[in-house]
């Protein structure tokens, strides 16, 4: 017999769901015969799986030891260095500030992503234990591109992953970047368009009139500095697509430094030329919470702001002089 002491970092989740991270071999049928034989029983009394499980609550699984061990696969956490830039974490998320050139997620097996260092740096800072994996899964909660800088949110319990996840879903969190592009931008706008993505090319193609199978985006931007015909943007994503960024500015007129995909051939090679640029200047930099969250209550009316990296800062000084950045930046 196996018993299940429901925690903070556990509750808030169906039962049928937490059986199928615990007996995680176990097809979803078993786990349903089970219940109505009363094999699984929650807080000493039958259950269908559909209980919000509580904390405090207990899950009794009356089954041998080694039928539990033959439907359930133990989680491995792998033990490496997590070189992670935090830049805030409380029991629920951690926000991180990534780098050029490392993924959110991996695109293959061999990949190593922001995601698959989210739980070593929390071993290896004590944030979690491997028991604690059992049952929930830490997971980045928003993607940038591989070559784009700044903020990640990362849900390490079940409260911050759903939380986290409901307010990137509702647009409650405000998320703002920064760019340089070039052209004079002379005043606040907000615009609107269309994107279509080519899957084999992984590139989208934007339109300002509707698209068949396009997706509706919406942009605001303001000039925070300009010079040498460039101009250095304050972005808010309203809508997220995939380089809605990238591709709604260019479309515009308005294409990002060191975007090889979407930009200038010519402004690329002079930015590298003279500035050592190597990928587009485009940094998530500023993240604003709902104030009023019930849950994950830490970041309730919180801003959390990142610096852009070395790259951007000095290109940024030497086109535009001193640059004032958000608050905490």
């Amino acid at each position: 017999m196996k018993e299940i002491r429901i925690s903070d970092r556990e509750e808030e989740q169906r039962l049928d769901k937490l059986l199928a991270k615990y007996l995680n071999k176990a097809p979803k049928s078993f786990l349903y015969k089970m219940l109505r034989k009363k094999n699984i029983k929650l807080n000493g009394k039958k259950a269908s799986g559909s209980e919000k499980l509580k904390s405090g609550d207990v899950v009794c699984v009356y089954m041998a030891d080694a039928t539990i061990a033959s439907f359930r696969e133990e989680p491995r956490a792998e033990r490496r260095k997590a070189d992670l830039s935090v830049i805030y974490q409380d029991s629920n998320v951690l926000i991180i500030n990534k780098p050029y050139g490392m993924l959110s997620q991996k695109a293959k097996s061999s990949d190593i992503s922001v995601n698959e260092l989210i739980v070593p740096y929390c071993l290896e800072h004590g944030i979690l234990k491997e028991s604690d994996l059992e049952l929930v899964r830490p997971s980045v909660c928003n993607r940038l591109d591989r070559n784009t800088t700044g903020l990640l949110i990362a849900g390490i319990s079940l409260e911050g992953l759903q939380t986290m996840a409901e307010v990137l879903r509702d647009r409650s969190v405000r998320k703002y970047y920064y760019c340089i592009v070039k052209g004079m931008v002379n005043k606040k706008t907000r615009i609107s368009g269309y994107i279509c993505k080519d899957h084999r090319e992984n590139k989208v193609s934007f339109s300002e009139r509707k698209i068949s199978g396009g997706s509706r985006i919406e942009t605001a931007y303001e000039p925070m500095a300009a010079g040498h015909g460039f101009t250095l943007l304050r972005v808010e994503l309203i809508t997220g697509k995939t380089h809605q960024i990238r591709a709604h500015l260019a479309g515009m007129g308005f294409p990002l430094a060191g975007d090889t995909k979407y930009g200038d051939r010519g402004v690329n090679l002079q930015m590298k030329q003279k500035f050592g640029v190597k990928h587009q200047l485009l940094h998530c930099g500023c993240l604003e919470f709902p104030e009023g969250m019930k849950r994950c209550g830490e970041l309730s009316g919180r801003t959390v702001a990142a610096e852009p990296p070395e790259t951007f800062l000095r290109t940024a000084n030497e086109l535009f002089g001193r640059v004032v950045w958000e608050p905490g930046i």
